[in-house]
């Protein structure tokens, strides 16, 4: 596989899990006036569930985007038991198809793609896949399709891949630079990736803690 991973914190590794998380209670809001993609849409109205602070981040990326150009949003909070499902899926598919055998290098593996639930931004609704698209929904070219895998994009995925179109990587850097004056940091695997307030956010930025932990209420429970 072109680009193995090499110099990035991997959502697997101990310092990730090692940042200790203040819970500050935020809500789950729906994300309005953005774009939406089919992609995802198993997944239904929660999908378009974030904490309130990370729509608000979300709102300011898109208005720092280039006339023309939007976010295209994919999928933002996910239920634990299904984060759990696709770590636990993906890295048996890993030892399946003889990636790697031994558990401790198959968590690592599958941590490249799927955050182990333990520390997964998802269920925390701190973290969105998106993509960027025209004003009109027409989806750019940014190297690869949201959730491709490592092994079949070659890991075209990493954000900084170069065995991807010259487009892809302008737009890729286009949508960097939105997302970071609002305040994401991206996962490195996965250009499609970004959170804020989550315990890779806290480790990348140096803040002293998380504020956003895995949680199943949705609007309307307690």
């Amino acid at each position: 596989m072109t680009g193995e991973v090499t110099g990035i914190v991997l959502m697997g590794d101990p310092q990730v899990a090692s940042i200790e998380l203040e819970e500050c209670g935020e809500p789950l809001v729906a994300v309005e006036d953005l774009l939406v993609s089919p992609v995802k849409e198993d997944g239904g109205p929660a999908r378009l569930l974030l904490r309130a602070s990370v729509v608000e981040c979300l709102k300011e990326a898109d208005c720092q985007l280039p006339d023309g150009v939007r976010l295209l949003f994919v999928e933002g909070w996910r239920p634990p038991d299904v984060q759990h499902s696709y770590f636990e899926n993906y890295r048996e598919s890993l030892r399946r198809d003889g990636i790697a055998t031994e558990d401790e290098e198959l968590y690592r593996l599958a941590s490249r793609y799927v955050s182990p639930p333990s520390v997964a931004p998802h269920p925390s609704g701190a973290a969105v896949d998106l993509t960027l698209c025209t004003a009109e929904g027409e989806e750019l070219d940014l190297g690869t399709r949201v959730n491709a895998t490592p092994e079949e994009s070659r890991g075209g995925i990493y954000t900084a891949a170069t065995n991807i179109s010259v487009e892809g990587r302008a737009n890729r850097a286009i949508l960097a630079a939105a997302m970071e004056q609002a305040g994401f940091v991206n996962y490195p695997t996965e250009w499609w990736h970004w959170s804020y307030g989550d315990r890779y956010w806290a480790l990348t930025t140096g803040a002293p803690t998380a504020q956003y932990g895995p949680t199943t209420r949705t609007p309307g429970r307690t």
